[in-house]
């Protein structure tokens, strides 16, 4: 917890929102079945930034992904 609860922390806590739920539409259920997968894309394309993922469903998905 240290990593995200310090001041100049790198890493930020994204609660799970109404916004984020809305953007889950987005994501393709046939790319990416799993809904926490779903979640975490939905996140990143909320955001506008990549999902750090190995996951190949999320990386062979229209999700921009970062490894």
């Amino acid at each position: 917890m240290r990593a995200v609860e310090s001041d100049d922390a790198l890493l930020v806590e994204i609660p799970f929102d109404r916004t984020i739920a809305l953007t889950l539409r987005q994501v393709d259920r046939s790319q990416i079945p799993d809904l926490p997968d779903r979640i975490i894309a939905a996140t990143g394309l909320y955001l506008n930034v990549p999902v750090i993922s190995r996951d190949r469903r999320i990386q062979l998905s229209s999700i921009d992904t970062i490894w």
